[in-house]
């Protein structure tokens, strides 16, 4: 890569390489903040954070900037064909009697593997009917299998299409899903406990619970009663086929015995999504107030 011609990550969320991840989630939230989520900068500002608000992914991506581009080493010597054609002679540049053009090793080569073509003057050669060494087909061989497997590997992954719907149905199902999930009442809790974990994995049902056991515990005597409403906003943090997760900032309106009158608190939640089945479920969720 090279940074001096391609935009990096930092400056399409227009921060410096050494800020904050604090930094970066507020360019990322004001970057996506008037953005509908079908156009395309939304996706490229979502897959930038992914990077750099990953300490893994954003070391690796460090590490590639300050890479220098590398064009390679330089091929070694070929032997010089005594006759090019005039083709090859008029299109390849000078690069002095001991590095022939591309074009005319390429053609040297050729002549190795398959001979010359008609009326192609042949290469004189102090060692006539020289054949192919074995390494040089065994690498070839190598060569074309990994290219087949790489398409065949390729043409199994999931198109961007098919990411881009599974990402929307995951986003659609974790705003409906936050609201039983941080809602309940302590006229009602075994429903709303019951109810919650139908939008939840095995898995994360299992830290719920046990969550749950202190709220039992505490709103019967205090008689606390936590509403959500429908998220205000979502984003997506991180896409995928099978997993994904999104950001939500959802309203929770809190009252007990105490305090009557609903007391609204703002919270930013992250949700991760996993895909069980035909379902979208909650397999992890944490919740930080959202700074007035």
């Amino acid at each position: 890569m090279n940074p001096g011609l391609t935009p990096s990550l930092y400056d399409l969320l227009d921060v410096e390489q050494d800020a904050s991840d604090a930094e970066i989630r507020a360019a990322w939230k004001a970057s996506i903040a008037d953005l509908d989520p079908t156009d395309r900068r939304f996706r490229a500002y979502n897959q930038a954070a992914e990077v750099l608000l990953d300490p893994d992914k954003r070391a690796a991506y460090d590490a590639q900037l300050a890479a220098p581009e590398d064009d390679g080493p330089e091929p070694g010597p070929a032997a010089q064909p005594s006759g090019p054609t005039p083709a090859e002679t008029a299109t390849e540049p000078t690069h002095g009697p001991s590095r022939p053009g591309a074009g005319a090793r390429f053609a040297e080569l050729r002549r190795r593997l398959t001979g010359p073509r008609a009326g192609e003057p042949r290469t004189t050669s102090s060692s006539p009917g020289r054949q192919v060494p074995l390494w040089l087909l065994i690498g070839l061989a190598v060569v074309v299998a990994a290219l087949i497997a790489g398409v065949v590997y390729f043409a199994n992954q999931p198109s961007d299409t098919e990411v881009e719907e599974a990402t929307r149905a995951a986003q659609s199902a974790a705003e409906r899903a936050v609201v039983p999930v941080l809602s309940y009442d302590a006229e009602t809790l075994e429903e709303d406990q019951a109810e919650a974990q139908r939008q939840m994995t095995s898995d994360y049902r299992e830290e719920y619970d046990k969550l749950f056991e202190a709220i039992k515990d505490n709103a019967p005597r205090t008689g606390t009663v936590v509403q959500a409403e429908p998220p205000l906003a979502s984003g997506i943090v991180r896409s995928g086929e099978d997993r994904v997760q999104i950001l939500l900032f959802v309203d929770r309106a809190t009252t007990n015995k105490a305090r009557p009158e609903p007391v609204v608190f703002r919270d930013q939640v992250t949700v991760t999504m996993q895909r069980v089945g035909g379902d979208w479920l909650v397999d992890d969720l944490e919740t930080s107030p959202v700074a007035p």
